[in-house]
């Protein structure tokens, strides 16, 4: 990839960052649509999982094989068939006719955002090369994050009020359109010198056990024993067979050695961890202001600007602590903030007080604005960069599986506990379990982060990069021999 000027880094820098922006809006704008839609659609609460859940789990399962292909064909052509693909299955969620339908056109829109976030992660990755400067993109785009949590919630609002809940997709059609036009224009292409060949075993693999698992969990609460036993037992035997499986293959599709480094094995916990938190935290917030609180849908984004706010803030200041002084305090910090807001709803129902509620949201804001840096730039900044887009694609893979897992988790505990009980009467005691749980993660993130972020972490990242590259080179001239 040739050196660019700092005027053309910033740019594509700001054209990944809108790739980004569409796939962090369409989360947090459909929370918002949540209740409107159930009602239009008459989903249950499962049904309602599963809007989510079957975007997530596609994009967790594609990523990584989004990222190698990226490597091996061209970051620049995999990103705008991404942009192409996933503004096509925003059309058709727009034009939905059931529940059905749209859960299919997630599927089709994930399987477009899949070819966005790591690769434009690894685009960000090979433009960026001083550190420093590297740690400050992550922290702009991480930024976008917020400003999506922020926009989401309104325009979201808004539309749902004004126009319907149909009319969420289409902010994702203008935007796509002019990434995509930016991204021909602008971008240059780029390769990693020698990529992984596929490994359609692992990736089907990968798909039977994220998809098995989920479906587990979320039909726990209204299916019986026998139908979900068989389902956890297949996920259990996928993950046996990929842990078998892929240290066999000379280039497998997840590089277990990767997890050889204390950092990049914390960063992963922690993607998983913090992100169940977040994709918990909206699945109660939407359909506690709505569902309970009998607020609008505009009234309940009014109500997620104290998390969405201090996120946005928070990001780019973690980023620069990230290149300053290490993902150390960063982690910390969220840690402690996740924990502290998990506890206000846990042990004295936050929800029920608009001052409680208001200082949960900013805690869980303030943590989760500091989160999202130290993970991405210590899943890429050990690694070899070669395989930047195969590292990204493993915080990728681990973000949306930990969202994913957080709404399957959260939603089975909170459909257990309402019941057949008056809907707005349960919800207050039947979340108080998923609250827990999310102050657990917060805890992880908190531990993991002060595990993972030492000096004798930071030995064995440099290990696994020695390894890594002497790997690479041994199998380069093996290649030309």
């Amino acid at each position: 990839m040739p050196e660019l000027s700092h005027g053309r880094r910033m740019l594509v820098l700001a054209i990944c960052c809108m790739s980004l922006l569409i796939v962090s809006l369409d989360n947090t704008v459909l929370n918002v649509a949540l209740p409107s839609l159930q009602r239009d659609l008459h989903a249950s609460t499962a049904g309602l999982q599963w809007t989510i859940d079957a975007y997530t789990l596609v994009l967790a399962s594609l990523l990584m094989l989004a990222g190698s292909t990226a490597d091996r064909i061209g970051r620049r052509r995999v990103f705008m068939t991404g942009l192409v693909v996933f503004t096509l299955g925003s059309v058709l969620c727009s034009l939905a006719p059931d529940l059905t339908s749209l859960v299919v056109f997630r599927m089709v829109q994930a399987v477009g955002g899949s070819m966005l976030n790591p690769v434009a992660m690894s685009i960000i990755t090979n433009t960026f090369t001083d550190p420093r400067e590297r740690a400050r993109a992550i922290g702009a785009w991480g930024a976008v994050v917020g400003i999506s949590m922020a926009a989401g919630p309104l325009v979201g609002g808004l539309l749902v009020e004004s126009v319907g809940w149909r009319s969420i997709f289409w902010i994702n059609l203008p935007v796509g359109l002019a990434a995509l036009l930016l991204t021909w224009r602008f971008v240059p292409e780029s390769r990693a010198p020698r990529a992984r060949r596929p490994d359609p075993i692992g990736q089907l693999l990968v798909i039977v056990l994220f998809g098995s698992l989920t479906y587990a969990i979320i039909e726990a609460p209204h299916a019986p024993l026998p139908v979900i036993a068989p389902f956890a037992a297949v996920a259990l035997l996928a993950l046996l067979a990929l842990l078998r499986y892929e240290p066999r293959r000379r280039e497998p599709l997840i590089d277990l050695r990767f997890f050889r480094s204390a950092p990049f094995s914390g960063a992963t916990v922690i993607a998983v961890c913090a992100f169940a938190a977040l994709g918990g935290f909206l699945f109660l917030s939407t359909l506690y202001l709505q569902n309970v609180r009998g607020l609008s849908a505009m009234e309940a984004g009014l109500w997620m600007l104290p998390m969405a706010v201090p996120t946005f803030l928070c990001a780019p200041l973690s980023g620069r602590l990230v290149g300053s002084r290490g993902p150390r305090l960063p982690l910390l910090i969220a840690g402690a903030a996740m924990t502290v807001s998990g506890l206000l709803f846990a042990l004295f129902e936050a929800e029920t007080s608009d001052v409680t509620l208001f200082l949960g949201y900013v805690l869980f804001g303030v943590g989760f604005g500091f989160v999202n840096a130290p993970i991405t730039n210590t899943a890429v900044s050990g690694m070899p960069t070669a395989q930047a887009g195969v590292a990204s694609a493993v915080a990728s893979t681990s973000r949306q599986l930990g969202q994913a897992l957080g709404v399957a988790v959260i939603g089975a505990v909170l459909a257990a506990g309402v019941g057949s009980s008056p809907y707005a009467d349960a919800f207050v005691p039947a979340a108080r379990p998923g609250w827990w749980i999310l102050a657990v993660c917060g805890l992880a993130v908190l531990v993991v982060g002060a595990l993972t972020s030492g000096r004798w972490a930071r030995g064995t990242a440099e290990r696994t990069a020695e390894r890594l590259e002497t790997a690479e080179i041994r199998q380069n001239v093996g290649a030309g021999a």
